[in-house]
């Protein structure tokens, strides 16, 4: 299957996924639908952030600009609830949690229903429009293969970007940490979508990849948590403060161990082998 062919699979597949979870989130409103949709619009997210460095268009920036606003709304949710999950496995050792426990699910309420009208507020007929005119010009492309290495090399300036936020790593900045795992999830969904056009892509990589980008995402989970002892207006014991604060340090410590794994995802340049030939 060629680039093209790729690309026109992925605009179905991505949009069919992300209006289902929209009408699932409808049907049968719960913690794991929502879920199920940010990753849906993350994914369509993706592509479209794919298509446009292939074939800029100010209708993908529309596009773009949609998505995002819809996941910049649930964010606070899904902390609250990251939270809240986290007290739950805790809370038997550390009880001094329970007035916090309490707020958030406060918090989680009123944030659930604040999602709710949310998602019945969505109109995706736009995004379906714009995603059909898309879908119009890439049937117009000729399919040879010089468009399947444009399309490499857009996942190459991604990757780029990625190798780039990596090199700025600071662990005792862990907000360099947090837009490397951005830049990598964006990588991470392009990847999904063209990995057949690379020979002998390893399909473990999947798997080791998703680990990856949690090893980042736990850190900023832990860094939100200690933001929120300190912003709830509770008084915080000295023990609660001092368990999150080493879990912050053991996370960043076990990431950074592991980091160079980054390196061997994909290729450094469209000059250099993919590192999973070794021959």
């Amino acid at each position: 299957m060629d680039a093209r062919e790729l690309l026109l699979r992925a605009i179905q597949t991505r949009w069919e996924n992300y209006r289902e979870q929209i009408k699932l989130c409808r049907r049968e409103f719960s913690e794991e639908a929502v879920h199920d949709l940010r990753v849906a619009a993350r994914r369509l997210l993706a592509l479209v952030d794919l298509i446009r460095l292939i074939q800029p268009h100010p209708r993908l920036q529309k596009i773009r600009k949609s998505l995002k606003g819809q996941l910049d709304e649930f964010d606070d949710l899904r902390d609250t609830q990251v939270m809240l999950a986290e007290i739950s496995e805790t809370i038997q050792t550390l009880p001094e949690l329970k007035p916090f426990q309490q707020t958030l699910q406060r918090r989680e309420r009123r944030l659930l229903r604040e999602a709710e009208e949310i998602i019945e507020d969505i109109k995706p007929a736009g995004i379906a429009r714009r995603l059909e005119k898309t879908r119009a010009d890439l049937e117009r492309i000729s399919t040879d293969s010089s468009f399947d290495e444009l399309v490499l090399h857009a996942v190459d300036e991604t990757y780029a970007i990625v190798l780039q936020r990596y090199g700025w790593i600071d662990p005792a900045q862990p907000a360099t940490i947090h837009r490397t795992r951005i830049a990598f999830k964006r990588f991470r969904y392009m990847l999904e979508i063209i990995h057949p056009l690379v020979p002998d892509f390893p399909q473990e990589n999947f798997k080791r990849m998703h680990d990856y980008q949690t090893a980042m995402g736990e850190i900023q989970d832990a860094e939100v948590f200690l933001f929120m002892l300190e912003e709830v207006e509770w008084e915080t014991s000295p023990a609660i403060r001092l368990h999150y604060e080493q879990r912050h340090a053991d996370l960043i410590k076990t990431f950074m161990e592991r980091k160079n794994q980054i390196e061997t995802f994909w290729r450094a340049s469209p000059e250099q082998p993919f590192p999973w030939k070794t021959d």
